[in-house]
């Protein structure tokens, strides 16, 4: 399961590392538009309201069908990790165009990505 999460995680830093020489958003805060795939494989769309604060900390609030989500994070360079209340953190890249690629659940293999 470790050695899952870490690929995983390598994957993404992967799909990063060509935008690393782009500048980053100097603040995330928005309304994003959420796609993602849950644990089991099944999918789902809705809204993250994300607000950046002074020296990185990151609320999150997601509103999936009728579910909500709420969460305290922190970003650092391009990574932004999120406690919402799981055992296990959201841990999003950010991509420079604004997108934030994430990887959530104890296996790693639920996706979300979030896009302005």
């Amino acid at each position: 399961m470790i050695t899952r999460r870490l690929f995983l995680g390598a994957a993404l830093a992967a799909l990063a590392l060509p935008a690393f020489a782009q500048s980053l958003p100097d603040n995330i805060s928005g309304v994003y538009r959420a796609e993602g795939r849950n644990p089991d494989g099944s999918t789902y769309r809705g809204t993250v309201t994300v607000q950046e604060s002074v020296g990185g900390a990151v609320g999150f609030a997601w509103i999936v069908g009728n579910q909500s989500y709420a969460g305290v994070g922190q970003r650092e360079g391009r990574v932004v990790s999120v406690n919402w209340g799981d055992a296990h953190p959201v841990v999003y890249v950010i991509m420079p165009n604004g997108t934030l690629l994430g990887t959530w659940g104890g296996d790693g293999r639920a996706l979300e990505r979030l896009e302005k």
